[in-house]
């Protein structure tokens, strides 16, 4: 020992000691208590498994910027449903009135747990899987749940991806395929195929061309091949982006990130330019106040800021683990909040605008259709000339003098008028017509932009940002998955991500098939709504109510270099929680309520027609449900009884490069006393362990400090740098 350390000094004074065992430790060489002679476990020293782990921890991947992190955040919680489900949302549940309940939701419920997963992955520096696993042994199922409805959605949501594939190579034609009805030749006479006839041209070719769809879940029709090629695509796109973890994904992030938005602001200025854009808008944003004291309004926007963030699944802890630790994750949290917030409102504006033109372009041909009708009951004297106002000119009719002629002909003929059959025609009836997810991307959108000039051109654009956006949010979910699968059974990156891209692929032929559109729909229903809900709601209990939300106030202190705002502690505390609650309860209440169902395309009535799921379809939609959630009780009950162990009564890491962790070897539960904390708050490892000083030396403490001949200490504070031991 040098001879001017401080414990030289003390054995030759008869000075009182009154320094802490943590200021001796920071002036003393790193002691390795494996190899020391106080190495009371009687474990063996492996230098070569000690190598592994110190390099594992010291060289964990770390994002190249500020900016590829919060891209990647942002490419994750920006996604399909930005586009396709809160404009639906938005106009079905009062306009402009719904922004308010969603943006209060975001504020009290959205931030405050988008910040805890993202707080608790940088500090950990884990995926869901070690994370909880080091939180709460007993609650480590969380990760496996979040894994599991990871692997579901992630099933699914490629599909989607390989649709929006499938359109994008088919836009590269004019006219676009689906701007016009094929015809069919039966026998010498040349005809419109009767199903587009009796639907749309967009209609047809999304349930015959693209789907080829069955008229039941029950009817498998087997494989569609050209969806199984574009899955197939998918699929590769994905693992190519992720075979080499951030640093594939991370560069992938800037182009997936950023590209939608320049559509999306293209799409605005283009479509405020088109006829009838206000319309859409003005319809959009005008708000029904009444709408706001309906909870079923409140229970979507909740459901909708759940999935927004991307709460519970595990991809948000996956890309903050690659952090430093002293990054601000309060402003990334804020920041990602309301860059997803804006987006949802940038994509309603775009929806509306151009949803608005097609309103137009619609109640124009109902003009024209009725109008013909009208001319024909003239030329037959069903309908007397009198009652047709004089400035009205047939040739020239506008929507106004249409529906002032209706309502004539309606007054006059009241008692026969339905005989008629004429149409209002108004473009309110059109601006209401609720369309959402694959129905508005792939139906409604796909036709207003067959009116555009140079259509191909916004086509290809349009499907290349769905392409984009779901790439973005396929990175972040598979993260979810590889992330804590890797961290945790320290598997070869790339071998896991191919390994699990082709099974995911094979699994997912069962949504390729001519029926495969209804298992979409049973997925994205059933499969991660309820088992998410119960994860995000252990999640903060196992942090505000088992870690405590004192201590976790703290050490967030600690990492951010400030303290979090006071609004945090009643949030995780008690607000969250309650609201979370609540919602799980009116989902189950939901699900009790509609019995389970989907929408099926009748081939020969060229309509939808609302199917109950069979029984064998019933088990499947169950079994979803439980198996998502069946790692929370089964680890839970393993660990409670010690049939598993949780890796809390190893002691297994040493002393090593000044760095301190804890790691406890058969310490009563009761005991606090758990490691010393190093001298500079952002070396202390771990956001969990009880802060506890050295009490001195007739402290009663079980971790008394002896001094030896030698200059070394035998101590239970034992020093790392991550706490790999216990994951």
């Amino acid at each position: 020992m040098p001879k001017n350390s401080k414990v030289t000094q003390r054995e030759h004074s008869s000075e009182h000691v009154t320094e802490s065992v943590a200021d001796l430790l920071a002036h003393q060489e790193p002691v390795d208590y494996k190899r020391s002679v106080l190495n009371v476990t009687g474990e063996t020293w492996d230098k070569q498994k000690e190598g592994d782990e110190e390099l594992d921890a010291e060289n964990r991947p770390a994002w190249n910027s500020k900016l590829q992190y919060i891209l990647a955040q942002i490419g994750y919680s920006v996604g399909l449903g930005n586009v396709w489900r809160f404009p639906y949302l938005c106009q079905k549940n009062g306009g402009g009135a719904y922004l308010v309940p969603y943006l209060v939701l975001l504020i009290i419920i959205g931030l405050p747990l988008f910040f805890l997963e993202l707080a608790v992955g940088q500090r950990i520096r884990r995926g869901s899987i070690g994370v909880w696993n080091y939180i709460c042994p007993r609650l480590g199922g969380i990760g496996y749940a979040s894994c599991l409805v990871c692997f579901f959605v992630g099933l699914y949501y490629n599909v989607i991806i390989g649709w929006s594939i499938f359109y994008f190579f088919k836009s590269f034609q004019y006219p676009l395929p689906w701007s016009e009805c094929p015809i069919v030749k039966n026998g010498s006479v040349a005809v419109v195929e009767t199903e587009c006839e009796r639907s749309s041209a967009t209609t047809y070719f999304w349930y015959r061309e693209t789907l080829d769809i069955s008229n039941s879940i029950s009817e498998s029709g087997g494989l569609n091949w050209k969806m199984t090629l574009c899955l197939l695509v998918a699929w590769s796109l994905v693992g190519l982006a992720m075979i080499k973890g951030i640093q594939s994904s991370g560069k992938v992030m800037y182009f997936s990130s950023l590209f939608p938005y320049l559509v999306l602001v293209c799409f605005l200025v283009r479509g405020l330019l088109l006829r009838g854009a206000v319309d859409g808008i003005m319809h959009m944003f005008t708000p029904k106040l009444d709408k706001m004291l309906d909870p079923q309004v409140w229970r979507e926007a909740a459901t909708q800021v759940f999935f927004a963030l991307g709460l519970g699944f595990g991809g948000v802890i996956a890309f903050s683990s690659y952090n430093k630790q002293d990054n601000n994750c309060h402003f990334d949290a804020t920041l990602v909040s309301f860059i997803n917030f804006f987006t949802s409102v940038l994509a309603t504006l775009v929806v509306f605008a151009v949803l608005g033109f097609k309103a137009n372009i619609m109640n124009e041909k109902c003009v024209v259709e009725n109008a013909e009708k009208i001319l024909g009951y003239l030329n037959t004297n069903v309908l007397s000339h009198d009652l047709i106002p004089p400035h009205v000119n047939f040739s020239h009719l506008t929507a106004k003098d249409y529906n002032e002629m209706y309502r004539v002909i309606m007054t006059v003929k009241e008692g026969h008028f339905k005989e008629l059959g004429l149409d209002a025609c108004l473009l309110e009836d059109e601006l209401n017509k609720s369309v959402q997810g694959t129905g508005l991307a792939f139906i409604a959108f796909t036709e207003a932009m067959t009116h555009f000039p140079a259509s191909p051109f916004w086509s290809v654009m349009f499907f290349l940002m769905l392409i984009n956006l779901g790439l973005g949010s396929m990175i972040g979910t598979m993260s979810g998955i590889t992330t804590p699968i890797i961290d945790t059974f320290k598997v070869r990156k790339e071998v896991f991500t191919v390994g699990c891209c082709i099974f995911a692929f094979l699994v997912g032929l069962i949504f390729v098939q001519r029926s495969g559109n209804y298992f979409v729909t049973m997925f994205d229903d059933y499969s991660a709504t309820l088992p998410l809900t119960v994860v995000v709601i252990l999640e903060n209990i196992a942090v505000a109510w088992i870690y405590g939300t004192k201590k976790f106030m703290q050490e967030l202190t600690e990492m951010l270099g400030f303290r979090p705002y006071q609004f945090y502690y009643y949030a995780w505390k008690y607000v969250s929680p309650i609201c979370m609650a609540v919602l799980m309860t009116a989902s189950i209440i939901q699900l009790g309520v509609s019995p389970p169902g989907y929408s099926a395309w009748i081939r020969e009535e060229a309509a939808e027609k609302f199917l109950f799921y069979p029984t064998w379809a019933m088990a499947i939609l169950i079994s979803l449900i439980i198996l998502a959630s069946l790692p929370l009780p089964l680890v839970f009950i393993l660990r409670q009884f010690h049939l598993v162990s949780d890796g809390s009564n190893a002691l297994s890491v040493t002393y090593k490069k000044g760095r301190m962790m804890k790691d406890i070897s058969n310490l009563e539960d009761n005991d606090e006393t758990r490691f010393i904390l190093s001298k500079v708050p952002s070396e202390t490892p771990s956001p969990m362990p009880t802060h506890r000083s050295y009490l001195g030396p007739g402290s009663n403490s079980p971790m008394e400090m002896s001094s030896a001949p030698n200059g070394r200490y035998g101590s239970g504070y034992l020093l790392a740098s991550t706490p790999e031991s216990e994951l």
